[in-house]
């Protein structure tokens, strides 16, 4: 037996399969019958069904890039560190279904996000290979100089997705959900990683760095004295 359906306005076919799946599991159904979706609902669950191993491909591809770009096996977790919160922006926060145009925008967040971290992380990488300066001195620093390049970038790539958003005409139900998802993973995102990644990026390089670590100066670093001053080196 073939059962067709339509949607309603307002409602999107992954909340339909959900639905159906759910009243086909609760309503005692004999155990003779076995429903499958076909057609388009078909291809929906399909394309679902590898889309968790496409974000692991995506995350092991950006961390094996980043070690060979930085030398570093350890540190670029920090920047992977930074993704949870696109996602938690792009899905909780927002409150969009997971339907393809939104896992479309969680992959490029995956691209994006990840600059706040790099941007940070590069540059205080560079200071402690180039002057030999402890890890807590050099994120200090990095933290300082490199604010404004973060925000420049966040908000050029927060304003690109705005007419994707809120723009109207044909086509927009398709085009909302990839810019909410960009949007809301960019702002959950930099309000978190600007605190979490320089304490990642110093927990890391304790566990890279064999010896004792200072950590009155990584306390130092996070609650900084009242005149601004970075610790002494």
């Amino acid at each position: 037996m073939t059962i067709s359906f339509n949607l309603l306005p307002g409602f999107s076919l992954g909340n339909a399969v959900n639905e159906i799946s759910e009243a086909a599991r609760t309503n005692g159904m004999p155990a003779s019958i076995f429903p499958s979706f076909s057609g388009t609902a078909q291809a929906f669950q399909d394309s679902f069904d590898n889309q968790l191993l496409l974000i692991v491909v995506a995350i092991v591809t950006v961390y094996i890039v980043l070690g060979m770009l930085y030398e570093d096996c350890v540190h670029p977790l920090t920047i992977i560190s930074t993704l949870p919160s696109a996602g938690l922006g792009a899905l909780l926060v927002c409150h969009i279904d997971l339907s393809t145009m939104a896992f479309i925008g969680i992959i490029l967040l995956i691209g994006i996000v990840k600059k706040n971290a790099i941007l940070m992380m590069d540059f205080a990488l560079d200071v402690q290979r180039r002057e030999n300066r402890p890890a807590a001195d050099a994120i200090y620093e990095a933290c300082q100089l490199r604010f404004r390049p973060i925000m420049t970038t966040t908000m050029s790539a927060l304003f690109g997705g705005m007419p994707l958003a809120f723009g109207g005409g044909i086509g927009a139900e398709l085009r909302q959900p990839l810019g909410i998802a960009i949007i809301g993973g960019l702002l959950v995102s930099q309000m978190l990683t600007l605190y979490t990644t320089p304490v990642i990026y110093l927990y890391l390089d304790r566990l890279r760095t064999p010896g004792p670590v200072g950590w009155r100066r990584v306390r130092a670093v996070l609650a900084p004295a009242a005149g601004g001053q970075p610790p002494p080196g």
